[in-house]
């Protein structure tokens, strides 16, 4: 029988007992990944790359790996990242294309070049020099996602102050005047969890990661927060690591996983650190949704996130020394 332990928290979520790894969303497969390979001796860098890579395998929600959110070409690409707290260094990948195994470029690109960030059709070209297999990204789900998508007049999408008006029609299009409006938030689906992204911490070692194959009917070319160091994911071994999940392309814009981190350093209790990550985009734009997740090198972890219609509550993964296997835990959010 599996075990469901729940905790329901803003402060002080979590104490655990190194090692230990944590991810957002109730991906209990990735977790229960990483942590055997934790348990059979990897390093902390081997267990959020294997545990991202089983949730691309497993294509997670719909949302991370092959056969997801195509664009309005219908296209599905991916997003991923992985950053070393030990050296500081970070491994990214935007819009690959024809490649499954989005976490594995990215890792190659830290190990491989003196690169952080490679995108579009040269990161495929990349990985596939580097013995990654091409293989269409294309399933009958996302095709059928895209399909549906054209009937409905190209509904919804992410273009503004273009013509013809993109709240009633498809492209191709063109610029419009420029007005201003009220941001109100955008066609976030909260059911679909967009990314996954993983702490892991063992022996004094902090790794982060995210993979996501990104919005859904997003712009052809539009690259979100999970492969941006510091609001996708961070993570530095003398004081914590941190991972960001919800609307990339507000989050992106405050870098919260590297402010949580830098607010660990001063000693703050990581589900505090989270919530004034998420309370410092909320200032300005009060509907996003996002949630972050937190933990500092004692073992100790939180999360936070923005209360909205539909989402009241952030659930996430934990996996330490204290259980056998990998357990949920929930915030309420605020």
């Amino acid at each position: 029988m599996k075990t469901l332990l729940i905790c329901i928290s803003l402060i002080r979520c979590g104490n655990a007992a190194l090692p230990i790894v944590i991810n957002t969303w109730p991906f209990k497969d990735a977790s229960a990944t990483a942590w055997n390979v934790l348990q059979a001796g990897g390093s902390v860098l081997d267990a959020v790359e294997k545990g991202c890579a089983r949730c691309e395998h497993d294509q997670c929600d719909g949302s991370v790996g092959f056969g997801g959110s195509p664009d309005e070409t219908g296209e599905t690409t991916l997003d991923a990242m992985i950053m070393n707290g030990d050296t500081i260094e970070v491994g990214a990948v935007a819009g690959l294309r024809r490649i499954k195994n989005a976490i594995g470029v990215a890792r190659s690109v830290m190990e491989h070049t003196h690169h952080t960030l490679l995108v579009g059709e040269s990161a495929s070209m990349y990985a596939e020099n580097m013995g990654f297999i091409a293989e269409d990204l294309t399933t009958n789900t996302s095709m059928s996602l895209f399909t549906q998508w054209l009937k409905a007049n190209c509904q919804p999408n992410y273009r503004k102050n273009v013509f013809p008006d993109p709240t009633k029609n498809c492209g191709p299009y063109k610029p419009g005047d420029l007005l201003r409006h009220k941001w109100k938030g955008r066609h976030t689906d909260i059911h679909s969890h967009d990314t996954i992204g993983m702490i892991a911490i063992a022996n004094g070692h902090i790794a982060a990661g995210t993979s996501t194959n990104g919005a859904n009917h997003k712009v052809p070319g539009r690259v979100g927060d999970s492969p941006i160091a510091g609001a996708g994911a961070y993570a530095d071994s003398t004081a914590g690591g941190a991972a960001a999940t919800g609307d990339g392309d507000v989050m992106m814009r405050f870098l919260p996983s590297y402010l949580a981190v830098e607010l660990m350093r001063t000693g703050m209790e990581p589900s505090t650190a989270c919530k004034t990550a998420i309370s410092r985009i909320k200032r300005h734009y009060p509907s996003f949704f996002g949630a972050v997740i937190c933990a500092n090198t004692t073992g100790h972890y939180g999360a936070a996130c923005n209360k909205l219609p539909g989402f009241s509550q952030f659930h996430f993964m934990v996996a330490e020394s204290q259980s056998d296997i990998p357990f949920s835990k929930s915030v309420d959010c605020f």
